[in-house]
């Protein structure tokens, strides 16, 4: 018996694409400022679990806590 072949799925078009990429471009800067123990803790951090670019981890850790909060208090409606 023949194996049905899986219907090849339709790339998407090239400005789609575009569209979503210039969508995820980081255009607003935010800066922090930390103290001497804090710094310390994040070089530490990185040294020990091999991390090469800090500002992931703060945006990261950031935007989880944002959403989990948000997760747990959903705006009203009234």
């Amino acid at each position: 018996m023949a194996r049905k072949r899986k219907k090849s799925a339709q790339a998407p078009a090239a400005d789609y694409i575009a569209r979503q990429k210039s969508a995820l471009v980081r255009r607003h800067r935010q800066v922090i400022y930390l103290n001497d123990k804090e710094k310390a803790a994040v070089e530490e951090y990185c040294s020990r679990f091999g991390v090469k670019c800090v500002s992931t981890i703060f945006r990261e850790a950031t935007m989880e806590r944002i959403l989990s909060q948000l997760d747990e208090c959903p705006p009203s409606l009234f």
